[in-house]
């Protein structure tokens, strides 16, 4: 009788501790295989050159392959939307710009949903665009171009990256903000849109920084000024938009990160620290000063914040400039 209470005894004891073994799921440290991001834009871009930097940086800290693709066309809207669909495992990343509140905020016919199927993770730059016309122009400085532009309505043509992103409400801004008209040819990417500045099929260009001012510094372009408030530390010598006499210009390009929603705050917290550190060695910060790249760091709450204020913002910008996204 005795050593049936003992054998029963040891039976339960051991079920506490082996029940957990069967009951209880092993989660797999993150990441533990490749991690892909898209980017909505050609190769050579602005946020592709910023995102690709990112990329290799990330994969030496995870010690995972990741890797970028490139899904160019409808102004970053297609990666969008794929990232959006995709499964919320941390294994789809989205790199976008700013051009994505702007779409978000202008169009209703996205086939996502912009602040509820994408979720902000971490910013990383905020940086200005640099105004170039083709070295043979006639403008000289941004007076000039607008002269230009009074003596030849709706004539002259200006390029972007796509309908709705950054460079594009830069173009579109400067004429509601002057009352001048221009032709706009959007292109699927900045790449491919300052090659038709450097050919002389395009007047001018507010080029992303990382496209804009290699071609400025190597004598490729001429640069007539920059977007931001205050000048650009990369090349101080450019006078601002609103030094150049257009009154309260100013324009910034964001770039950062998002993630489909359903994605685990463990996952997105993980890639959040692991950005913010990277955004922090000074590897990175040189990195970012030879691309043109303003480095700015956001965590995830501060990039939540300024994605949905500016959804707010450019829908109120753009009805009141009557500006037209089609």
């Amino acid at each position: 009788m005795k050593n049936k209470k003992t054998s029963f005894i040891m039976k339960f004891v051991l079920s506490l501790f082996l029940a957990p073994l069967v009951t209880t799921p092993v989660v797999a440290a993150y990441p533990e295989k490749p991690i892909k991001i898209m980017i909505g834009y050609a190769p050579g871009s602005s946020t592709d050159i910023v995102g690709r930097i990112i990329a290799n940086e990330l994969s030496i800290i995870l010690k995972q392959p990741v890797i970028v693709e490139n899904r160019g066309g409808a102004a970053g809207n297609i990666a969008a939307d794929a990232v959006a669909k995709s499964t919320p495992d941390g294994y789809t990343i989205l790199f976008a710009q700013n051009g994505l509140a702007i779409n978000v905020a202008t169009n209703p016919k996205l086939p996502f949903n912009g602040q509820k199927d994408l979720i902000p993770v971490v910013g990383v730059a905020a940086t200005p665009h640099i105004l170039i016309v083709n070295n043979n122009s006639k403008a000289r400085n941004v007076s000039d171009l607008i002269a230009m532009l009074k003596a030849n309505p709706g004539k002259l043509s200006f390029a972007s990256s796509g309908i709705g992103n950054s460079d594009h409400m830069a173009g579109e801004l400067f004429l509601a903000t002057t009352g001048l008209q221009a032709i706009h040819i959007p292109y699927k990417g900045g790449s491919p849109a300052a090659t038709d500045v450097l050919g002389g099929q395009i007047d001018f260009y507010f080029a992303g920084m990382p496209v804009g001012l290699p071609l400025y510094k190597g004598d490729k372009v001429r640069a007539l000024a920059v977007t931001s408030k205050n000048r650009f530390s990369g090349a101080p010598e450019l006078v601002t938009m609103q030094e150049a006499g257009v009154k309260g210009y100013e324009m910034a390009l964001w770039q950062g990160m998002f993630v489909p929603a359903g994605t685990s705050k463990e996952i997105i917290g993980t890639l959040n620290n692991v950005i913010l550190k990277i955004l922090d060695t000074p590897e990175l910060k040189e990195r970012f000063i030879k691309a043109g790249v303003q480095n700015v760091p956001m965590n995830t709450q501060q990039f939540t914040e300024l994605y949905n204020s500016d959804i707010a913002r450019w829908k109120v910008v753009i009805e009141k400039a009557k500006i037209k996204l089609d």
